[in-house]
């Protein structure tokens, strides 16, 4: 079995609705609910940020808020990801938008830590801002990032994607490329059309949606193609045939993510 068993325009769709929805936990669901929950005033939520009035919050509640982004990705994806590998049975369309949302939203939690600790900038760069300690924690930050998306995000993912690959090389690196690069690339695509529409202006375009997309989900574009196969790879890979449905539910998902969220609900 070739690459052709898998759809593109259904892989498309699937690829820029994950990564939409993602973002929409990271920015919303994490620091806007952590703002909502601890009692500060919201002022914005977009696409590619989330915004509230500080002088509302203390120090602390400042530093809750910065770290909510990642840990609200990892309380989706984890749980998920890990509840998949019982799901065979899982129609193959819900099965892989499950694992590539599970995906997007470790890896970008993840790659925060590294991000953070290299660059200094980042949501866990303002959890350790004024500390006397920040080079220490920036260390940390390296170490632990490091780890879980060079070490553990490949074990926690690939028995997801694998029984959609196969055994066989060189159909096994086609399939991967398909299945990972392609989508890297329309999700990457999908946040930074999003953020060109921000009031922010370009700036806020590269550190967010350029950085959390191309950047911390890179692990998409290169790993699945060189990993070897795990236990749960099979002879006959899982295909992806075209959905009409679900083509148009993420024509119409991406559409709002892109004209309501890009621009912004609120006010800077």
């Amino acid at each position: 079995m070739t690459e052709e068993d898998l759809d593109v325009p259904t892989i498309v769709a699937i690829s820029a609705l994950s990564y939409a929805l993602a973002n929409v936990v990271h920015e919303g669901l994490g620091h806007g609910g952590a703002c909502l929950l601890l009692g500060a005033r919201p002022t914005m939520f977009n696409a590619i940020f989330f915004s509230y009035d500080e002088s509302t919050a203390s120090d602390v509640v400042r530093r809750v808020i910065s770290a909510a982004g990642s840990i609200a990705s990892v309380l989706i994806g984890l749980p998920l990801i890990v509840w998949l590998r019982g799901r065979a049975t899982l129609a193959p369309r819900w099965r892989y938008f499950l694992w590539l949302f599970c995906a997007v939203n470790l890896l970008t939690a993840f790659g925060y830590l590294l991000y953070s600790g290299v660059g200094g900038i980042g949501d866990w760069a303002h959890v350790i801002q004024g500390s006397r300690l920040a080079i220490v924690f920036r260390l940390v930050f390296v170490a632990v990032g490091a780890w879980l998306y060079f070490v553990a995000a490949p074990r926690l993912l690939m028995p997801g994607l694998d029984p959609f690959l196969g055994r066989e090389d060189p159909i096994r690196g086609q399939r991967a490329k398909r299945l990972s690069l392609l989508p890297y690339l329309v999700g990457g695509i999908t946040l930074v059309v999003a953020g060109l529409f921000n009031p922010l202006g370009m700036r806020i375009v590269l550190i967010s949606a350029a950085a959390a997309s191309f950047g911390g989900t890179s692990l998409l574009a290169w790993y699945p193609a060189r990993a070897r196969p795990s236990s749960a790879a099979t002879d006959t890979p899982i295909g992806i045939g075209r959905s009409i449905p679900w083509i148009i539910a993420a024509a119409i998902g991406v559409a709002l993510f892109v004209c309501v969220l890009g621009p912004g609900i609120g006010k800077t």
